[in-house]
């Protein structure tokens, strides 16, 4: 089954209202009769999603009403949520980046996960632009793989958190990494460093994913393009060292977890066959799922990083397909924008329409 919360007419509705999506993307369903939004949906899981799946059936077999679906008219399947917890799943991916300024990796990491918690208020609809200020910062793309939880109680074991996936989503992590370092060294984690991140215009059960989902983990290519060009396809179940029932768990350790949460994976990384750093696709490898990490890689190799950020103008699409080469999510296509600060003249808030 597949879902997703359409934008509304209403300015003053900031959840959407929730369609039930047919399979291959092309057609949608309205859902308000058993859920008005997502969210309602995930609180009432128990009695909503029989509901939800009669009325997939209906749509796919021509039962119901229908519409053509359209991505841009996608908000984030939850344009905000309780909560976003971002992991750090693939460890190959910490690694490389210590290694790179010369930190050594505490051995701890390979078993008890990272995480961190994100602002969740606001998430980006999948085609809207990334608002930047100042390129100094050094914004980042992160393709991540998510879920969305049912209600989890503090103290519940992998099988139990695991059990309690409803969605599957994607998701770009923005970050502004020249921020992080001052940030980190505070001592008090992400704030600034971390804005607002894009969810894939569909959210998807992990039934629906066939055999493509097990052990907790998604094992499909994950393809990301950086203005057009082809930058990464790693695949998301291979070098996963935490899976997201561990992840799950590992947040529910000293509370519950409330419906509606999204647990992000971290950024998505493969090793080279040889085991060492991974390869551009350019050069024989599955490339990478964020900027930082090719920089890694060039300072380990070549003594210094020679990517540049994301710039003004630059264009990112986040997308996964299944075995028959159809989008199971649909994509995230986000275009650098402009914003400006305060204080800034009107001349170059112009460009705030980068992209749009």
């Amino acid at each position: 089954m597949k879902l997703a919360s359409l934008k509304s007419a209403d300015p003053k509705n900031r959840d959407g209202r929730l369609v039930v999506v047919s399979n291959d993307l092309h057609w949608f369903t309205d859902a308000f009769l058993i859920a008005p939004t997502l969210q309602a949906a995930l609180d009432s899981w128990e009695r909503c999603e029989p509901e939800l799946r009669g009325l997939a059936e209906s749509l796919a077999h021509d039962a119901v009403p229908k519409g053509r679906f359209h991505e841009r008219d996608a908000l984030s399947p939850l344009p905000r949520a309780y909560q976003w917890a971002d992991g750090s799943a693939y460890v190959n991916h910490v690694q490389l980046v210590r290694r790179a300024r010369g930190a050594e990796m505490p051995e701890s990491f390979w078993t008890d996960p990272l995480m961190y918690q994100g602002g969740s208020d606001s998430m980006l609809a999948p085609r809207d632009p990334i608002p930047l200020a100042d390129v100094s910062w050094g914004c980042d793309l992160e393709a991540e793989v998510a879920v969305i939880t049912g209600d989890v109680r503090q103290g519940a074991s992998r099988e139990e958190a695991l059990a309690a996936v409803r969605l599957v989503v994607l998701v770009n992590d923005v970050s502004l990494r020249n921020l992080i370092p001052a940030e980190l060294a505070k001592g008090f984690g992400f704030v600034q460093s971390k804005p607002a991140s894009a969810l894939s215009p569909v959210a998807v059960t992990p039934d629906a994913l066939g055999a493509a989902w097990r052990d907790g983990k998604l094992h499909r290519p994950l393809l990301v393009e950086l203005n057009g060009r082809e930058f990464g396809r790693a695949d998301a179940g291979q070098d996963m060292t935490f899976d997201f029932g561990t992840l799950i768990a590992h947040l529910a350790r000293t509370r519950s977890v409330g419906a509606g949460s999204i647990i992000g994976s971290g950024t998505v990384s493969n090793r080279g066959p040889d085991g060492g750093p991974g390869r551009p696709v350019s050069e024989g490898g599955v490339g990478y799922s964020c900027i930082a990490e090719v920089r890694t890689v060039e300072t380990i190799l070549r003594g210094g990083a020679e990517t540049p950020f994301l710039q003004h103008g630059d264009r990112v699409r986040i997308e996964m397909r299944d075995e028959a080469g159809h989008s199971i999510f649909g994509a995230i296509e986000q275009t650098v924008s402009h914003v400006p600060v305060s204080g800034e003249g009107g001349a170059r808030g112009g460009e705030a329409g980068v992209g749009g």
